[in-house]
C-alpha cells in the first residue's frame, strides 16, 4: 500500500505539471531531442553502447549538478582509471554542458522518469555497478528499486534546505523509506546532516564532506579576450569602474539599472552589465532598464553595423558569466535581491572579485556562512542596501582588494570535497 499510494501520488502529479513541461519545451528549446529516453526507450547501437561496459550510472539535474558530477568522475578516475560511467541528467541545458565535456568511455542520457516500470526497465538496461545521486535527487522508486537489486546508492554534495525540509517533512513516511535504503549519504553541512536526521535517515548511512562546488570552481580565461575586445568596442575602457550583475532574475534589472543612475552623478567612469541567469530574457531585462531613461547595447549587437553604444551592456548570450566577472570592479550575484534562494557566489570569488548580494541566499547556507565568517562578502537587505554597499567599493580600491583576496581564500581553503567523498564511495562499492 505504500508504494502503491506514492506511485498514484507521483502519477497524478506528473500528469498535473505536464503541461508546463510542454510550456518548457516550447520556451527554451532542447526538450525534445532525446525525449523518449526519459522514458527508457534507447535505439540498438545506443543499447549496445550502454552495455559495452560495466558503468557506474551519475545522475545530475542540471548545469550546477552535472558540473559536480564531471568533477566526481574525474576525481574517481584517479582513483579507478578503467572506470566507465553513465550520466543522465535531466533539462537539455544540462545535457548540453555535459556533452561537452564527457569523457570518450562514457555514455551522457536523460533521466528516467520515477514510474517503476520505466526505472525497472532502465536498471535491466544499464546494469550499474553503482547508482549516484548529485545534491537533492531523491527518487523513491529508483533507489528502492536499485537497492533491491543489490546496486549500491549514493548521494553526493547532500543538501537539505528549510523548504525541503517542510515539503519532506509532509512526506516522512516516504522519505525515510527511501533515505535508509541508501548506501551511503554524503552532505555539505551539519545543518544537512540534522535535517537529514530529524526526518528519520540512520546516523550511520550520513557523511559531512564540505561543498563539492569549491573543487568545480575553476578560472577559465579563454573567453576573456574575447569579452574584452566587446568590453572595447562599446567603450568600456580599463580604468573604467565596471559593475557585473551575475545570473540577475526579474525585478533585480531594475534595482541595478536604479543604482547605476544614481552613482554615474558622483562617479564619471562607472559601467554596468548585466547578465540575466537565463539569456531568453534579455529582452525583457532591457524593457526594465530601458523603463529607467537608459540605452541598452546587447552583448549580440556588437559586430553588427551601425551599433550605438549603450548607457547599459545587457549579455544575452550564454557561456560568458565568468569572463564578464574577470573585468568586473564590484560582482552583484544575482537572485538575492529581488526573488529567493541566490546563485553561485564562488565564481566570481575564484577570481578575487568583491561580491555583493542580497538577504536571500537559501540555495547556498553553509557556502554563505563560510564567506560571512572570513568576511568575504557584502550581504545587504535592500536596494538601499545594495545602493550603499556599491558605492563604498567603488569609492575605495583598497576595500575592494580586500574583499577580493579573502573571497579567493575562502575557495582555496575550502577544496577537497571530491576527493573525500569518492574514497567513501570507493570504500563503500569494495565493502
Amino acid at each position: 500500500m505504500f508504494w502503491i499510494l506514492y506511485n498514484v501520488l507521483f502519477t497524478f502529479g506528473y500528469i498535473l505539471m505536464l503541461p508546463y513541461f510542454i510550456f518548457r519545451m516550447i520556451r527554451r528549446g532542447g526538450y525534445l531531442k532525446g525525449f523518449l529516453q526519459r522514458f527508457c526507450v534507447f535505439s540498438d547501437p545506443e543499447k549496445l553502447r550502454i552495455r559495452a561496459r560495466p558503468r557506474i550510472w551519475v545522475h545530475a539535474v542540471s548545469v550546477g549538478e552535472v558540473q559536480i558530477a564531471l568533477r566526481f568522475m574525474d576525481e574517481f578516475r584517479v582513483k579507478e582509471p578503467k572506470a566507465a560511467f553513465l550520466l543522465t541528467t535531466t533539462t537539455s541545458t544540462g545535457h548540453g554542458i555535459a556533452g561537452k565535456r564527457l569523457n570518450a568511455d562514457d555514455v551522457l542520457a536523460y533521466f528516467p522518469v520515477d514510474f517503476p516500470v520505466v526505472i525497472k526497465k532502465a536498471l535491466t538496461l544499464f546494469k550499474p555497478r553503482a547508482l549516484v545521486l548529485i545534491e537533492g535527487e531523491l527518487w523513491p522508486n529508483l533507489i528502492r528499486i536499485a537497492a533491491a537489486n543489490d546496486i549500491p546508492v549514493f548521494l553526493v554534495n547532500g543538501r537539505v534546505s528549510e523548504k525541503s525540509e517542510r515539503r519532506y517533512r509532509m512526506v516522512r513516511v516516504f522519505f525515510k523509506n527511501a533515505i535508509n535504503r541508501m548506501t551511503l549519504v554524503c552532505v555539505q553541512t551539519p545543518t544537512d546532516e540534522r535535517r537529514l536526521l530529524s526526518l528519520g535517515a540512520r546516523p550511520d548511512l550520513v557523511r559531512v564532506t564540505g561543498s563539492a562546488k569549491y573543487d568545480v570552481a575553476r578560472a577559465d580565461d579563454t573567453g576573456v579576450p574575447a569579452v574584452a575586445a566587446v568590453l572595447n568596442t562599446l567603450g568600456v575602457g580599463r580604468d573604467d569602474l565596471l559593475i557585473v550583475g551575475g545570473s540577475t532574475w526579474p525585478g533585480e534589472e531594475a534595482i541595478l539599472a536604479d543604482v547605476f543612475k544614481s552613482l554615474r552623478g558622483r562617479i564619471a567612469n562607472v559601467r554596468l552589465v548585466i547578465v540575466p541567469r537565463h539569456a531568453e530574457r534579455a529582452r525583457s531585462a532591457a524593457a526594465e532598464i530601458s523603463g529607467r531613461g537608459l540605452c541598452v547595447s546587447f552583448r549580440s549587437d556588437v559586430d553588427k553595423p551601425g551599433h550605438e553604444r549603450g548607457d547599459v551592456i545587457v549579455v544575452d548570450t550564454t557561456g560568458e558569466l565568468m569572463s564578464f566577472y574577470s573585468r568586473a570592479s564590484v560582482v552583484f550575484v544575482g537572485k538575492s535581491l529581488a526573488a529567493h534562494g541566490g546563485q553561485n557566489i564562488i565564481e566570481p570569488a575564484i577570481l578575487g572579485k568583491p561580491i555583493v548580494v542580497g538577504p536571500n541566499m537559501q540555495n547556498f547556507p553553509g557556502i554563505m556562512r563560510d564567506f560571512l565568517d572570513a568576511d568575504a562578502v557584502v550581504q545587504v537587505d535592500d536596494a538601499a542596501g545594495l545602493k550603499i554597499a556599491i558605492e563604498k567599493l567603488l569609492s575605495d580600491p583598497a576595500l575592494r582588494q580586500k574583499y577580493g583576496v579573502r573571497a579567493a581564500a575562502v575557495v582555496q581553503s575550502k577544496k577537497g570535497s571530491l576527493r573525500s567523498t569518492v574514497e567513501l564511495v570507493a570504500g563503500a562499492m569494495k565493502a
